[in-house]
């Protein structure tokens, strides 16, 4: 026998809420069923879309797996060809090109699916990341932005510390939470506290046009200082650090940026290391795949002059 239609079992329990908690949870639940609809109303279209303008003989799966929210719909049903271990690595290969450029690699650890908020990734960091904070940072939020929007029902992701940690103890586990409770108890760790970066999609006419160039592109009133090297694409920010002046015309000499002011050197390729001991310009998280560049406005940008 055919099940009651879900249409009238929603409503149903719609009226149910609404005569239980009350007119303002009704209203709410409406809202939410209405979002929950559009959501997958937009996933339908986006299938039909992607499977009329697949070439002949593309593979049907592949072709709705590579668009983001369908591959998430895909995901929550347990329909994804993949599991979430080979798009965890899919994910790393990703963001490994950015990770060689702050000194350092990542491998898997392992990974705990009997977690209540759901699959706990660990990860081990491998190299210094170059021995600068905002160096870890930038590595740490790029790695976390790469799994989440490839494995999406990754819960947590735990990053053990560099290689270099002082041998007296264990190495420091950084601990990536992509919802952090905000009823913890006790003083959060340091990774809870911080604001998660804002991620952008940066415009073709907002690139370098060709290797060993630069450009500044304005993104909410930042200036984000892009430098393409052959390879690779780079952000900072725009701002010397040892004379606080804007790298707009600075020169780039091989891998090597030189402010027009004050003629401090910055290594490009190595998360803008100086030639001064402590001066570092302010590397930024950027990924860049499928022809796409994405890059992260964390709170830190703001900070300071």
């Amino acid at each position: 026998m055919a099940g009651a239609d879900p249409g009238t079992r929603i409503n149903e329990l719609l009226d149910r809420l609404g005569r239980e908690a009350g007119p303002q949870a009704r209203e709410t639940a409406d809202e939410l069923v209405r979002s929950v609809v559009e959501f997958y109303g937009e996933g339908l279209a986006r299938t039909v879309r992607l499977l009329r303008a697949a070439p002949a003989g593309a593979d049907p799966l592949t072709v709705l797996t590579a668009d983001e929210l369908v591959g998430d719909l895909l995901i929550l049903h347990d329909l994804h060809p993949e599991d979430t271990m080979t798009r965890v690595g899919r994910a790393l290969d990703k963001v490994r090109p950015y990770l060689g450029s702050h000194a350092g690699d990542v491998d898997v650890a392992g990974l705990d699916p009997q977690t209540p908020e759901g699959p706990t990734l660990r990860l081990r960091l491998r190299g210094s990341c170059d021995g600068c904070p905002s160096s870890t940072q930038t590595v740490r939020w790029t790695i976390e932005e790469a799994v989440a929007r490839l494995a999406p029902e990754i819960a947590h992701i735990e990053v053990e510390g560099v290689a270099e940690a002082p041998a007296a103890g264990a190495p420091p586990l950084l601990q990536i939470l992509p919802n952090p409770p905000a009823d913890a108890p006790g003083p959060p760790p340091p990774a809870a506290v911080e604001e998660p970066p804002r991620w952008h999609t940066l415009p073709a006419p907002a690139l370098p046009a060709r290797d060993r160039a630069t450009r500044v592109a304005d993104v909410e009133g930042n200036a984000l200082l892009l430098v393409r090297l052959p390879g690779n694409l780079y952000a900072y920010r725009d701002r010397c650090p040892d004379c606080g002046t804007s790298l707009r015309t600075a020169p780039l000499d091989g891998d090597l940026l030189r402010c027009a002011e004050c003629a401090a050197r910055f290594d490009v390729r190595h998360a803008g290391r100086g030639e001064q001991e402590h001066a570092h310009l302010e590397p930024l998280p950027l990924l860049e795949e499928d022809g796409a560049v994405r890059v992260a406005l964390p709170e830190l940008l703001g900070a300071g002059s």
